[in-house]
C-alpha cells in the first residue's frame, strides 16, 4: 500500500471528517501509522475522546483499502492527497484543509494564482444575476479563474458567465461524484469537466449531498481563492457563512451592492458596513486583490449602427427599463413607428423585452 491509499481509505469513512484525520496525521507524522493506530495510541492524543477513538477504530476495521482505492480509480476520478506537492497552495493554508481533493476535469488548466470565489443566493433577483454576469464578463479572456459551488441561482450564473467569457472555472460540490446536485446542473457539470476547468470535492464518490456537507463545502470555495465576491446574501444564508470563512482565512471580501428593498441584500450591507470592499465593476476586484491581468482589450458591447429614432429610444433606456407607454411619452414617436423600431432593435440585439411590454438595454 502507498501513502495515498491510506489517505483515500481515511476519506472513505463517513463517521469522521478531515479535521479528525489531520489531527491524527499531525500527531503520528505518518498517514499509514495514523490509519493503523490502536486505542492505546489514540488515547495519547490530547483532547481526543475515547468514544470518538473507538468509533473510528470500529469503522476503520471495516475498510477494504484496495476496494475503496479501486472505487476511485474505476470511476476515472483524479485526486490530490494533502501530502501531494501539487495540492493547491491556498487551500493548504486554511485551518481545516481537505485531506483528499477529488476532481474531474483539468484542474491545472486553471490558474490557481488568480482564483476568485463567487457566492450568492440560490433564489437570486434578476438584478443580482445581471450585475454578476456583467462584472464577470469584464474579466473576459483573462487568466482569472472563477470558483463557486455549482448550486442553483448565483453559483450557476457565476460558472455560466465564466464559460461565456472564456474564463476557467472550478465547481466545488458537497457530495461524491456519484451524485449530481442539483440535477438541473448536470449539463453544466459536464461542460466544466470537459472543457472549462474542473469539478472538485473532498467527499468519497459514494457520499450523498447531505445538508451538513454544504457549509463544510463552503470553506473549500473560499479556501481555494484569494478573495470572495458576494453577489447577494440574506442575513441567514450559506453565502454569509462563506463570507465569514473568507475573513477567518485572511482573504479579501468583496460585495456587489443591491436594492435595499430586497431582503437578500441585508447580508450584503452588513458586510459592507463592516469593511468589505464594494464592487461595481471588475476593476474593483483587480484593485482589491492587487492583480494585473493580461487580456485582449475588447469593448464589452459594440453597438450596431442605429437610426436617429433608434438612438433616441436607446438613450431613453439608459438608466432603467421602460414600458411602451413611457417610451411613447419620452420619445414622442407614434405607436406604429415605436413598435417597428423596438422590433428592429431587438433583432439587432441592442435591447430586449422583459416582464411583458417592458424594454431594457442589452449589456
Amino acid at each position: 500500500m502507498s501513502n495515498q491509499d491510506y489517505w483515500i481509505a481515511f476519506s472513505s469513512i463517513e463517521q469522521i471528517d478531515s479535521s479528525f484525520v489531520q489531527r491524527l496525521y499531525n500527531y503520528f507524522g505518518d498517514i499509514e501509522v495514523a490509519f493503523n493506530s490502536n486505542l492505546k495510541d489514540l488515547s495519547q492524543i490530547e483532547g481526543l475522546s475515547v468514544k470518538k477513538a473507538e468509533n473510528f477504530i470500529k469503522a476503520r476495521d471495516k475498510v477494504d483499502i484496495k476496494k475503496v482505492v479501486d472505487g476511485v480509480l474505476s470511476r476515472g476520478i483524479s485526486f490530490l492527497t494533502f501530502e501531494n506537492e501539487n495540492y493547491p497552495y491556498m487551500l493548504r493554508q486554511i485551518s481545516n484543509p481537505p485531506t483528499v481533493l477529488y476532481y474531474k476535469g483539468d484542474l491545472f488548466s486553471c490558474n490557481l494564482d488568480r482564483t476568485l470565489a463567487v457566492v450568492g443566493s440560490r433564489k437570486a433577483s434578476s438584478y443580482a444575476k445581471e450585475a454578476l454576469s456583467k462584472i464577470i464578463s469584464e474579466l473576459e479572456n483573462t487568466d482569472v479563474c472563477i470558483v463557486s459551488g455549482l448550486a442553483s441561482g448565483l453559483d450557476t450564473v457565476a460558472h455560466t458567465s465564466a464559460i461565456e467569457s472564456n474564463l476557467k472555472t472550478i465547481g466545488v460540490i458537497a457530495s461524491g461524484f456519484d451524485h449530481i446536485y442539483p440535477a438541473s446542473n448536470k449539463h453544466l457539470y459536464e461542460k466544466i469537466e470537459n472543457h472549462y476547468g474542473a469539478v472538485v470535492t473532498e467527499y468519497y464518490p459514494t457520499f450523498e449531498p447531505l445538508k451538513f456537507r454544504f457549509p463544510q463545502r463552503n470553506r473549500i470555495v473560499s479556501g481555494l481563492s484569494y478573495g470572495t465576491l458576494v453577489a447577494e446574501a440574506s442575513l441567514k444564508s450559506g453565502a454569509l457563512i462563506t463570507a465569514n470563512l473568507t475573513l477567518e482565512q485572511g482573504r479579501e471580501l468583496m460585495c456587489i451592492p443591491g436594492m435595499i428593498t430586497n431582503p437578500n441584500t441585508q447580508g450584503i450591507y452588513k458586510l459592507l458596513k463592516n469593511g468589505a470592499t464594494l464592487v461595481t465593476c471588475a476593476d474593483d476586484i483587480l484593485e482589491a486583490l492587487n492583480w494585473e491581468v493580461k487580456s485582449e482589450q475588447k469593448k464589452l458591447f459594440d453597438v450596431p449602427e442605429m437610426s436617429e429614432e433608434e438612438i433616441i429610444i436607446y438613450k431613453t433606456l439608459e438608466v432603467e427599463e421602460k414600458n411602451v407607454d413611457e417610451l411613447l411619452v419620452l420619445t414622442k414617436l407614434n405607436i406604429d413607428n415605436l413598435l417597428m423600431y423596438l422590433t428592429t432593435m431587438e433583432l439587432k440585439g441592442i435591447i430586449k423585452q422583459v416582464d411583458g411590454d417592458r424594454y431594457k438595454r442589452v449589456v
